[in-house]
């Protein structure tokens, strides 16, 4: 059941980022995989309002995942967006995608305005991929998803393709 639903998460993963992306460029490096959780952040390593970061957080990474937030919002909620538009404008309509969705768990700060999430990763509403590890990055003051977490869903994936800004 595990491995099923472990397939089922990759599947969502390449769906997202990989079914329209097919002949792409890499622009540069900004990073890739996933991040890996730091130590107890001190005190000056977090914003000024930690809770209402968190919370921000929690929502603008739940609806950047959702397929039926429009396109222009998860421009807007994605690091670099505009860069990134035509990966996440390629997949909008596909029916995998639009099945994946995530939660949010944890937050932990690692400097003022950067952040390791920790968040279930859920086809059909179903856990696919518990505890996967993301970073969030303060721009343009908004909390968004990182580019290092989309290309490492781009990773995980296992495409040997190049993707565009990954």
């Amino acid at each position: 059941m595990l491995l099923k639903r472990r397939a089922a998460a990759f599947g969502a993963a390449a769906a997202l980022v990989l079914t329209p992306v097919v002949a792409g460029c890499s622009s540069g490096n900004s990073g890739s995989g996933q991040a890996t959780p730091t130590t107890s952040p001190a005190m000056t390593d977090q914003p000024a309002d930690p809770a209402s970061a968190k919370a921000q957080i929690a929502k603008n990474w739940t609806a950047f995942f959702d397929a039926k937030t429009p396109s222009a919002e998860r421009i807007r909620l994605l690091e670099n967006g505009e860069k990134m538009a035509p990966v996440l404008g390629a997949f909008a309509g596909n029916k995998n995608a639009a099945m994946t969705s995530v939660k949010v768990t944890q937050v932990t700060f690692t400097s003022p305005t950067g952040a390791n999430v920790t968040y279930d990763l859920l086809v059909a509403g179903n856990t696919a991929l518990p505890g996967a590890k993301g970073t969030s990055v303060l721009q343009d003051n908004t909390w968004k998803v990182s580019v290092r977490t989309l290309c490492g869903l781009v990773q995980l994936s296992g495409t040997k393709q190049q993707v565009p800004g990954c």
